[in-house]
């Protein structure tokens, strides 16, 4: 972190002043004022590249994230797992770029740490994720940007490293085997989506026969500028931000268009219930009642939002918690939530329960949605939920690094500039009406799949 110090010395006139802007630093960046009024600027890159822009001048930071659609529901099936092994083997070193040398997995992590900056990769069902974040002094924001951008365009993809990693996935799949809750939410998964990409699931046969060859295949056709969500929150012009998107852009090969990206098939809706119990040795069952609801585009989404809360995404002023945990002692915990994606996500009830008490807890659990399907919330309870939603708002983007995530988000879902600004009078408006139609039109008790592991049958 050598950079770093050396920085922030410079502009620093007692221990005092440093340990203050080091805590900045180190903790996450305050956003103070009117947040939701941070305007968001827009605009794409010769590329096809976006680019997504909130000036935050609080603190000499950048927040940075750059999303590809090369998530996991573009993983062939027979090979499942490549989109995360390529998030894992983009800290496993770096080939010589123009103008960097080549660097194994220790060197790049000492390169990052003389910056004082951090870099990484993840990957969901949707997309493959970057992620910097540096301060915007011009000597450390420079070369930051251009060791992301190495590390995003030139991974070294090592076969021995490779060889090494997938070993220990197939060892942390073989853990996550014995576990009850992650083998209902693989079944869960599966049954849920069975003829779909999110239903894939990855397993050791996949892993075993995966080679380095189809990782960097993955790589080289769908981390590509055209599908690239550039996201950025800290302390910088809308002339800097361009300069740091091409800097990011301009080594990736060319490579086909998005234009050549294989169409990926609809989600089909659940059209009868359905019911798997698995035994297991554990203490306690674990439950998944839900089926595909909808995508993060849904006009639906506010009305769906808030009812949630009021049946089981509230905790414990939920009624799902209220029923079946607090007055009949039926769980350890009960919850309600919709995960929409790129295409239709699920919503799902989950709970855990004494094996011997499981099928009660299944069977209210189902009345309880059932009857709010068909009646909505009360009057009451939809305005305990807006107050709740409307009242948490702010600690939704208190930080640059939740400011970034709502970005992010409006970024790869293509919703209005506007959102953040919006997102209370959207709350604000919904009725019970709105609820119960949405409901109706997206939750279907009689066609919901439900999955039990745990306990002898």
């Amino acid at each position: 972190m050598k950079s770093l110090f050396k920085y922030l010395l410079s502009k620093t006139n007692s221990a005092c002043a440093f340990s203050l802007i080091l805590l900045g630093w180190l903790s996450s960046t305050f956003v103070s004022g009117a947040l939701a009024g941070l305007p968001i600027q827009h605009w794409n890159l010769k590329s096809g590249a976006q680019v997504y822009v909130i000036t935050t001048p609080n603190l000499p930071m950048l927040d940075l994230q750059v999303d590809f659609d090369a998530g996991s529901r573009r993983d062939p099936k027979e090979k499942a797992g490549l989109s995360s092994a390529v998030a894992m083997m983009i800290s496993k070193g770096v080939t010589a770029s123009a103008n960097r040398p080549a660097m194994d997995e220790n060197q790049l992590g000492e390169a990052w740490a003389d910056l004082g900056a951090t870099f990484m990769a993840t990957s969901s069902q949707d997309r493959l994720s970057f992620r910097l974040r540096t301060l915007t002094e011009p000597t450390i924001l420079g070369s930051a940007i251009e060791l992301a951008a190495q590390q995003m365009t030139h991974p070294s993809f090592d076969s021995k490293i490779f060889m090494r990693e997938r070993d220990k996935s197939i060892a942390g799949l073989k853990e996550s085997l014995t576990q009850p809750g992650a083998v209902a939410g693989r079944v869960f998964a599966n049954t849920l989506y069975p003829e779909h990409p999110y239903g894939v699931l990855l397993t050791q046969e996949a892993m075993q026969i995966t080679q380095i060859s189809d990782v960097q295949g993955f790589y080289n056709e769908y981390v590509k500028p055209c599908s690239a969500r550039i996201s950025m929150v800290g302390n910088i012009s809308k002339e800097k931000a361009t300069q740091i998107a091409e800097t990011l852009m301009a080594q990736f090969n060319a490579g086909p268009s998005c234009a050549s990206l294989p169409q990926l098939p609809p989600v089909k809706p659940l059209v009868k219930p359905s019911e798997q119990r698995i035994a297991f040795e554990s203490a306690q069952a674990h439950v998944l009642i839900g089926a595909p609801a909808i995508d993060r585009a849904d006009p639906d989404y506010f009305p769906l939002t808030v009812g949630n809360y009021v049946l089981g995404g509230g905790g414990f002023v939920s009624r799902l918690t209220e029923q079946v945990r607090e007055k009949r002692g039926l769980s350890y915990s009960v919850y309600s939530y919709f995960a929409p994606a790129k295409q239709a996500g699920p919503f799902t009830i989950g709970l855990q329960t004494r094996p011997d008490q499981t099928l009660q807890a299944v069977t209210l659990s189902r009345e309880i949605l059932t009857e709010f399907v068909n009646n909505g919330p009360s009057a009451a309870e939809l305005k305990a939920a807006k107050d709740n939603l409307i009242g948490g708002f702010p600690l939704r983007l208190d930080s640059n690094k939740k400011l970034l995530d709502n970005l992010a988000n409006i970024a790869w879902n293509d919703l209005p500039l506007n959102y953040l600004d919006t997102w209370v009078d959207a709350v604000q408006r919904v009725s019970t009406e709105d609820i119960k139609k949405a409901f109706q039109k997206h939750v279907h008790p009689d066609a919901l799949a439900t999955v039990i592991v745990g306990g002898k049958f």
